[in-house]
């Protein structure tokens, strides 16, 4: 199915936060034996949430912190891996994209883990250097992308 046929939106209702987390937990966490818990942080309650729900079902979810007065960073970003490939991930990243222009951030920060770096160059990102290991197997690489 094309991802014009679905729509980002941002979870309010605690059935919807729950779901989210879930796909959260699932994609990012689970895989590597982290606690159920560990796929929220200190910031959840000032960053923009975003997600694409079909029915009662999460399929990709994001989410957006200012990092700074110009500057957005993408976090959490997960796709149920049933659904890769049709496009909601980049629905996720333009949603959020606009959200950080509408704030004011004129340039978008991330660190992707090496098997989503060609995903996010295909979203416009450039690497700007090799940043953290996560549980010291994750390689992470940090990406920028210019909004103006």
């Amino acid at each position: 199915m094309p991802s014009s046929n679905y729509r980002v939106s941002q979870p309010t209702s605690s059935s919807d936060l729950e779901l989210y987390y879930a796909l959260r937990y699932e994609v990012l966490r689970k895989p590597w034996g982290q606690p159920l818990g560990s796929e929220k942080d200190k910031d959840e309650e000032t960053s923009i949430h975003a997600f694409v729900k079909e029915n009662e079902r999460v399929l990709a979810v994001g989410r957006l912190q200012f990092t700074n007065e110009n500057t957005s960073q993408v976090r959490f970003m997960a796709v149920d891996p049933g659904q890769q490939g049709k496009g909601l991930g980049k629905l996720i990243m333009e949603f959020l994209e606009e959200r950080s222009k509408e704030n004011g951030r004129n340039k978008v920060i991330l660190h992707a883990r090496e098997n989503a770096l060609k995903f996010y160059e295909s979203c416009g990102y450039r690497i700007v250097e090799k940043s953290h290991l996560l549980w010291g197997q994750v390689q992470h690489w940090l990406m920028e992308k210019d909004l103006k």
